[in-house]
């Protein structure tokens, strides 16, 4: 059971970053704050899906070797790829080199394509299990947080029926705590009041 914890710049934090800078910048920039944007959701579902027996951190400190090799997370370029290109990232020692998972983000893709022409878009659909907005939750401890939930069961299930992979309720319950669905930075967490109202920078995608 781990509240929040002061840290030497005076701010307190949700114990999970520790004192990694780059883990540290993560929580208090990226994780919990909303995203709207269809690519950018899609890369974090695949990206989370690649953490699946891994810690976070490590998908995080290769997170620019993955965009890399995986074309920016461009769905449409992803679903076309190739058994030589599957080849290839499985000889990159940059990403995670596990075949499934690099076959199921080619079936992921596909499924995101069929989404996005189908409906009013990735974005609207996932944000749809929350009414649109935000799920703001009040916990004071990491024991309290939960790896799943009714919702990310939901959404879950929906993504599976799409044809999406490695997408089981807990990863999504992770996918939605990080692309802000839903806030769990913990009570004491100076991010809990905030990371609502934080704007994230579109990044830019090389053609």
């Amino acid at each position: 059971m781990r509240s929040a914890r002061l840290h030497d710049d005076g701010l307190r934090r949700c114990p999970w970053p520790g004192d990694d800078p780059l883990y540290m910048a993560y929580h208090d920039t990226e994780w919990g704050v909303p995203e709207y944007d269809d690519r950018a959701l899609f890369e974090k579902l695949i990206l989370d899906g690649f953490q699946a027996g891994l810690s976070w951190i490590t998908i995080l400190r290769k997170r620019d070797n993955f965009r890399k090799a995986f074309d920016d997370f461009e769905p449409s370029k992803i679903a076309r790829y190739s058994d030589k290109k599957v080849a290839a990232l499985m000889s990159d020692a940059g990403i995670v080199r596990n075949r499934a998972k690099i076959e199921g983000t080619i079936n992921s893709a596909k499924s995101y394509l069929k989404i996005m022409e189908e409906g009013p878009g990735f974005s609207a659909f996932l944000w749809d299990f929350l009414d649109g907005k935000p799920k703001v939750n009040n916990f004071k401890t990491t024991a309290s947080v939960p790896a799943s939930t009714p919702v990310s069961i939901k959404m879950s299930k929906a993504l599976l029926g799409h044809g999406f992979k490695f997408v089981g309720p807990t990863i999504v319950y992770a996918f939605m705590q990080a692309t802000g669905m839903v806030n769990d930075h913990l009570v004491t967490c100076h991010c809990h009041d905030t990371c609502g109202k934080i704007k994230k920078p579109q990044r830019k995608i090389s053609k």
